[in-house]
This record gives structure tokens, sequence and C-alpha cells, in this order.
């Protein structure tokens, strides 16, 4: 007799450590496919596999059209090669996308570090103007005796 594994979106929930309105949403998505028993859901060990690569994918960067679309070529062909080439198109995609958002970053850090320096300049001066006048008060003349 040949039993499967199967899981409750309680049981995938904790061991993710997400929550089972999540799971629910990747169903809505076409990313899980659980069967049903009644009104309750029960996942195999394929559906635990892919919610695995999903979080995986989401932790990498893509998106869950772009997990979708390497699941449905897996369930189309079944044909590792297709699925691969598409995996490496993805990931050159995503580097090219990092290495954008890292070159933004490095603009934006130079330019807060511009908008620092001259806070603190501004700030200097007053500081200093500041200093100036408390000391030109206290040398005014009333203030000094005779």
């Amino acid at each position: 007799m040949n039993k499967q594994t199967t899981y409750s979106i309680g049981d995938l929930a904790r061991e993710f450590d997400i929550t089972t309105r999540s799971i629910r949403f990747y169903e809505d998505q076409g990313l899980l496919a659980p069967a049903r028993q009644g009104q309750t859901r029960l996942y195999t060990n394929k559906d635990r596999v892919r919610l695995k690569l999903i979080l995986r994918g989401k932790r990498l960067g893509f998106s869950l059209a772009e997990t979708k679309r390497l699941f449905d070529l897996y369930d189309l062909e079944n044909s590792s090669a297709r699925q691969l080439y598409t995996v490496l198109e993805l990931i050159a995609d995503k580097r090219l996308s990092l290495q954008q958002q890292l070159e933004d970053i490095k603009v934006l850090l130079v330019e807060l570090g511009n908008l620092e320096e001259r806070c603190r300049d501004e700030l200097a001066e007053i500081e200093a103007s500041k200093n100036r006048s408390s000391a030109a008060s206290s040398q005014s003349p009333s203030s000094v005796q005779e």
C-alpha cells in the first residue's frame, strides 16, 4: 500500500514560518494546487517542494510570475534543459537589475554624503555666528566696569 505523506496548511505554515494566508495566496496565483477533502486542503510533498521553491525565489528577488513560468514549463514538458535555460535567462535579467540598483545606491550614497557635509558646514557656521554674537554681547560697554 502506497501511503503518500500529506500536509495541512497549518503544517506548512509552521514549517516555513509563513502565514496560512500567504499559502492560500500562492494557491490563488496558481503556484500550488492542493487536493481537497471537503474544506480541508491536503498538500503533497510536491506542493511542499514548490512552496520551498517559491520562498527561495522570493529571497533571490524573483517575482511570483517568474516562478510560475518555471513551474508551468516543468508541468508542460518535464524537460530540465528548457527549464534550466529559462532559469539562466532569469538569473541574467536579475543580475542586470541588481547591478543597476547597486549603481543607483552608490549615486544616492554620494548625494547623501554631499548633503550631510553641507548641513554640517552650515550648522558649524550658525554655531560660530552664535558664539561670536555671545562674545560680542558680553563685551558691550554696559557690562564693562572701570
